[in-house]
């Protein structure tokens, strides 16, 4: 269907006006610009363009711009970050290892990629539009604040706000197991552990630790990530406004998703609060999710109950991400 008949269907058109890479309309709105199918017209027009719809001079304009496949910042930030984590991974163990930066760096990579590109084969599945990932360098203990990608467009179906809600953590989590188990194939022991970071051990990372048999009294910089992999699908999976556990409860129960959206900030404030000085991580999540939770989920073109097995798909991924939760992520030593 051509942008004019998609248009057409909600506007009349008056006028039009074409350049080398946008396309405008001056309309006359047939129905409320603040109806739902307007905005599906919107979220339609959004899979191929930029769209705007503004007045201007007292006229609606809907302007489509041309959207250009541009990947020099993905690019650009997967190297910045493979130097930060890098980095951060060298300085794991007791002096600086680069050798072990690099191989931190790749690993974590990995999981994070795998997460990210679970997002995007399943939107790309499902018809919907969504760009290559872009990973954020920062300075923290691994060096990374993790990777986005960025949705254009509407969402079919709760089929679809699920599919793509889940396929991150499950594609993450396998991925996290891969390189959990080639980490622990390193032995190491460090000679003063109490001045060593020390991190909570999830059940999933446990039944790993028993099912290799590991002995040491610490972990590589390999296990570490895969590690971190299961702390960001625990923190991905709670169910708070567009975070992937939003998404995946949103697709579950509907819009009652909102009131558990509106509670959880609160129950990890009170995890933070309870262990405290150890889980100071789980106040300020709580905090951050807070903002997310602000923001009312975006309802799918249709909005109709999911089958009970994709309910119970919903619910077995909710339960791998508290197998990869621990109340207390990071114990600092007293000296530290």
């Amino acid at each position: 269907m051509r942008e004019d008949e998609i248009v057409s269907q909600h506007f009349t058109i008056y006028y039009q006006e074409r350049g080398r890479d946008y396309i405008r309309f001056y309309v006359i709105p047939k129905t409320d610009v603040k109806s739902d199918e307007v905005s599906e017209i919107m979220a339609k027009l959004a899979e191929m363009y930029d769209v705007k719809l503004y007045t201007r001079f007292g006229e609606y304009v809907i302007e489509l711009k041309e959207r250009k496949n541009n990947y020099f910042w993905n690019l650009i930030l997967l190297i910045l970050t493979f130097i930060s984590t890098t980095f951060a991974g060298a300085m794991l163990g007791e002096r600086f290892d680069i050798i072990q930066g690099v191989q931190f760096s790749i690993a974590l990579l990995f999981v994070l990629g795998s997460h990210e590109m679970g997002h995007y084969f399943i939107s790309r599945k499902f018809g919907m539009k969504t760009s290559l990932p872009y990973f954020i360098p920062f300075p923290t203990i691994i060096g990374t604040m993790g990777a986005i990608i960025k949705h254009k467009g509407a969402i079919p179906d709760r089929k679809a706000l699920l599919a793509v809600g889940i396929s991150g953590p499950l594609a993450g989590i396998l991925a996290s197991i891969f390189v959990v188990i080639i980490g622990l194939q390193f032995e190491m022991n460090v000679s003063q552990p109490e001045k060593a970071i020390m991190i909570g051990i999830p059940p999933l990372f446990q039944f790993l630790i028993n099912l290799v048999g590991y002995k040491g009294n610490a972990i590589h910089p390999v296990a570490f990530a895969g590690w971190v992999g299961m702390f960001i699908t625990s923190l991905n999976l709670i169910p708070v406004g567009q975070l992937d556990g939003g998404h995946a409860m949103r697709a579950m129960i509907g819009e009652r998703a909102e009131i558990i959206s509106k509670i959880m900030p609160l129950l990890l404030i009170s995890i933070g609060m309870i262990y405290k000085p150890y889980s100071s991580v789980w106040f300020f999540w709580g905090l951050f999710t807070f903002f997310f939770s602000l923001q009312k989920h975006p309802k799918p073109l249709k909005d109709e109950s999911l089958p009970s097995n994709w309910k119970i798909l919903g619910i077995i991924t909710f339960g791998i991400g508290m197998l990869c939760f621990t109340p207390t992520p990071f114990i600092l030593p007293k000296n530290f």
